[in-house]
């Protein structure tokens, strides 16, 4: 009888540690691309949802970066930054991120995180958009493939420029370019013809094509000439924390952008 209740207990024991563990929230792994199914505004009085805007964001594994165009006008942002991650929690730390005609200071934000089968839903709930405190909630499908490429990580443009016959013009701009898991994106800031702040994205997919050339094409971008075309892009790695692009346009001219590599 004594041995009767020992295993009872014992099962009683076990049964109870299934059922809190089941309730445990384990640490997300981020690492991967993903696409923004919906985005949901709470202003503290109703939900507003979207689910016509474009994003995509990349985690690699320690940085991040999205890009979102709003196909109706146009209208871009960007942001990029270092992660952290623990039990159901992200913690995001921009260190560049723009919008229209606004250059973002650096921020800081806390996304409580839900994992499922198909991707993620992040939530952050005190969320300061002009002044006013929302709740903002957006679902990920997992899009990204199992691939390494030596360009997988983010990266800042620290010059480029275009080469027409004999003359050179150098481009004025802030850009970033992220790759990974057979995904792409780049977000840039500059002055357009009125001297106002213009951000420009675009992102899709890319795949090597050997050692010294990709294949990028378009999925969504800021300029709609781009969406689904494809360029092929000579590279040049100089070391493992640069590298040079080429892209050779139709009316003979190149343009070249030098990268470096974010790096903690």
């Amino acid at each position: 009888m004594l041995d009767i209740m020992k295993n009872l207990i014992l099962s009683a024991i076990v049964l109870a540690t299934i059922s809190c563990n089941s309730h445990v929230k384990e640490t997300p792994k981020m690492s991967g691309a993903y696409f923004m199914l919906s985005q949901t505004i709470n202003d503290g009085k109703k939900d507003t949802k979207y689910t016509d805007l474009k994003q995509l964001k990349i985690y690699t594994d320690s940085m991040m970066m999205y890009a979102q165009v709003n196909p109706s006008d146009s209208a871009s942002g960007f942001g990029l930054g270092f992660y952290t991650a623990d039990t159901g929690t992200v913690i995001e730390n921009d260190i560049y991120s723009a919008r229209d005609s606004v250059i973002n200071s650096p921020a800081s934000y806390s996304l409580n995180i839900t994992t499922n089968p198909g991707g993620y839903t992040q939530v952050i709930p005190g969320m300061s958009v002009d002044s006013q405190k929302i709740k903002l909630t957006e679902e990920y499908q997992t899009v990204g493939k199992d691939q390494k490429t030596p360009l997988d990580g983010v990266w800042k443009e620290t010059s480029s420029y275009l080469v027409k016959g004999k003359d050179t013009t150098k481009y004025v701009r802030t850009q970033f370019k992220a790759f990974y898991a057979g995904y792409f994106m780049y977000g840039h800031t500059l002055k357009d013809s009125a001297n106002k702040n213009f951000t420009g994205i675009g992102f899709g997919t890319f795949e090597m094509d050997g050692d010294n050339k990709i294949k990028e094409t378009d999925l969504n971008s800021t300029y709609s000439i781009a969406v689904g075309q494809s360029f092929s892009i000579g590279i040049e790695m100089k070391g493992a924390d640069n590298y040079t692009q080429t892209i050779e346009n139709p009316d003979g001219s190149k343009s070249v952008e030098n990268y470096e590599r974010i790096k903690k």
